[in-house]
């Protein structure tokens, strides 16, 4: 097989079995269909094996009723599998059919897929990976499960996302396309990729020898449909949220979306067991949920110009652009807006008390727009991680950089950690660089114009006694 070639495959472990009472609707096994006979396309790039789950043949009306259970609360419960008819492979379309509809207050229970149709699996190397890429120019490499049209929704209303639970497959993905994307491409033209096991139990993986990573599953992608007709890539995110890649956004917290097309159109994917932030060499760790468990919600009346994320304890606001600095500036600008709501006070007062309250963290600086989220407190009396040292301490490494371009003092912050990783923990430089992509926490620091300050911080507690 040539580096070119790459084999059919047998996507593993899609949704397990689910119990609802005392039905057991089982959706694990998935098969793998013959080559079709039609010429290999342009590319040479072999089509993926058809995808299908047992019981559930395809997603035509017919089906339907395999797919549904009734509550006892009056709503209903839509399994949806991943196949190559409920998904779609690095971009959204507003013109797509639904695969699904639902209405407001339903259960989805989704799976999803590795990317490129689940051709990013073990065993695939790094170059079948960027041919990928470079056959197609201008399609993210993300595939996307939906989209799920949501009978109530319409435009200037709100989606509710409610993440109720997540299973991961039991590995994940970890690489930097040589040359091209991430923080650094230029000095990183050899690539790497790295197949890991999910500890599902321990909820940790084992990064390298003796590194081991708590996984924090989330989705990177989850998108309603944009206002603007036609095709357009999965990969920058914006107002209709997107491949926002922020880490924080975990089972238990709430997506609030403004809708832009009825229906709103609702696709995931690029889903998720853990991320650094600032995911820098491109990627996290990346695999395919065999349950992604969320309930939808159209809000009336309540209007929103961007997307807010809701945790157990805080409010996240985000900013989004190709300049670190405007990201930043969106950033704060719906972090004041949502501090005058949450406190009830006028703007000025917020913008004052932003810098003692709200914690901001580089989201990724990957997605074509970088990004940027701002964790608050829902209450006065919880308090936000604030901690920006300067130096290692006894639970970090640290590297600091300032300056006048937070696009600098970032690129600056963290290569100083790849490059720690590197001399003081010993860590060849391409593992160096996905370490610190799948468990760096680079945080925004005091910001003026003559200087904005990155701290990223390594956890030392990833290192475990063998």
């Amino acid at each position: 097989m040539t580096s070119s070639t790459l084999p059919s495959r047998i996507a593993p472990g899609a949704c397990g079995a689910l119990i609802l009472g005392a039905t057991i609707f089982g959706t694990t096994a998935l098969a793998q269909t013959s080559p079709p006979s039609a010429p290999a396309a342009a590319s040479q790039f072999p089509p993926t094996a058809t995808i299908t789950t047992p019981g559930y043949p395809g997603v035509g009306p017919a089906d339907f009723k395999l797919r549904v259970v009734n509550l006892p609360n009056g709503k209903k419960m839509h399994l949806l599998p991943a196949t190559l008819d409920t998904t779609q492979w690095g971009w959204f379309d507003n013109a797509q059919p639904p695969v699904l509809r639902v209405n407001s207050g339903d259960i989805v229970v989704l799976e999803t897929m590795m990317h490129s149709h689940n051709q990013v699996v073990p065993g695939t190397t790094i170059e079948q990976i960027k041919k990928t890429r470079t056959d197609f120019p201008g399609r993210g490499p993300h595939t996307l499960t939906g989209p799920i049209y949501i009978e109530e929704a319409q435009p200037g209303d709100v989606l509710k996302v409610t993440l109720n639970k997540i299973v991961p497959r039991a590995y994940a993905t970890n690489f930097n396309v040589p040359g091209m994307f991430g923080e650094f491409p230029t000095l990183y033209p050899d690539g790497q990729v790295k197949y890991v096991y999910l500890d599902l139990d321990k909820m940790t993986t084992e990064f390298l020898p003796g590194v081991v990573i708590p996984l924090k599953p989330f989705p990177g992608t989850l998108a309603v449909a944009r206002k603007e007709p036609g095709r357009y890539s999965s990969v920058p995110p914006g107002e209709f949220a997107g491949n926002m890649d922020i880490r924080d956004f975990v089972a238990g917290s709430s997506l609030y979306v403004p809708v832009y097309v009825p229906g709103a159109l609702l696709w995931t994917g690029d889903s998720h067991a853990g991320q650094g932030n600032g995911e820098v060499n491109l990627t996290a760790l990346e695999t395919a949920y065999k349950e992604f468990n969320i309930t939808v919600e159209v809000i009336k009346g309540k209007p929103l110009d961007f997307p807010r994320i809701e945790t157990k304890k805080s409010w996240i606001s985000m900013g989004f652009d190709q300049d670190l600095n405007k990201a930043w500036a969106q950033a704060k600008a719906q972090t004041v807006k949502l501090l005058a709501e949450l406190r009830g006070v006028s703007a000025e007062q917020a913008e004052k008390l932003m810098p003692t309250v709200s914690d901001c963290r580089v989201s990724q600086v990957v997605n074509v727009k970088k990004g940027i989220h701002c964790l608050s407190s829902k209450t006065p009396r919880e308090a936000e991680d604030l901690e920006r040292p300067t130096k290692e301490t006894s639970k970090y490494l640290v590297s600091h950089a300032k300056d006048a371009d937070l696009n600098k003092a970032m690129d600056n912050a963290s290569m100083g950690m790849i490059k720690m990783l590197e001399t003081e923990r010993k860590i060849a430089r391409l593992d160096a660089y996905g370490l610190a992509s799948a468990a760096m926490d680079c945080r925004i620091g005091a910001i003026s114009d003559a200087e904005k300050n990155v701290h990223c911080l390594m956890p030392k507690s990833l290192w475990v006694k063998q």
